[in-house]
């Protein structure tokens, strides 16, 4: 709260005086000399000491030799990738079939919620026609699936029971 203390600076023509740096600048400086490890410490770690090698899995020459003729003769490797597509393509079958039914129905109802909350703003004579168009064509590929699925219970209950069998039920 003090005012500060008037200073007067020397005139340009006389030298100002060094002002001594404080004590904190003057541990900051480097050592005269790096500190280097001996060469004792150094090997007595474990920098020099290598790895031990570790053999891997060894690969089927053989199989390899016949797989590169392959592709050099056909231009590419067939044989595994037709054996890994048909896999996934099953997979996919075996799941896509059942959720794509679930699926039409989610989409359908996603359509009526739109076609109602449009008609709720008055536009629904706009899209209603579209709509609609929409929910029929899903309609029409959940028939789709239906039947499918429904052969194929067909096909399973016909092989579960014999038809020697199916006579003598019905008496």
């Amino acid at each position: 709260g003090d005012a500060l203390p008037l200073q007067r600076f020397p005139p340009s023509s006389q030298q100002p005086v060094p002002v001594p740096y404080p004590a904190a600048c003057q541990s900051c400086r480097l050592p005269a000399r790096p500190l280097l490890r001996p060469a004792k410490v150094c090997q007595a770690g474990d920098a020099y000491t290598r790895e031990k090698f570790k053999p891997q899995p060894t690969r089927d020459l053989e199989k390899e030799k016949r797989r590169l003729q392959k592709i050099l003769a056909l231009g590419k490797d067939e044989v595994e990738d037709k054996v890994e597509q048909a896999f996934v393509r099953k997979k996919e079958e075996e799941i896509a079939e059942p959720d794509r039914f679930e699926e039409l129905m989610n989409e359908i109802q996603e359509r009526r919620d739109f076609l109602a909350e449009m008609e709720a703003l008055g536009q629904g004579k706009k899209y209603q026609g579209i709509v609609l168009t929409e929910i029929s064509q899903k309609l029409h590929e959940m028939e789709i699936i239906d039947k499918k699925r429904s052969e194929e219970m067909r096909n399973i209950m016909t092989k579960a029971v014999p038809v020697g069998n199916k006579s003598s039920l019905q008496d």
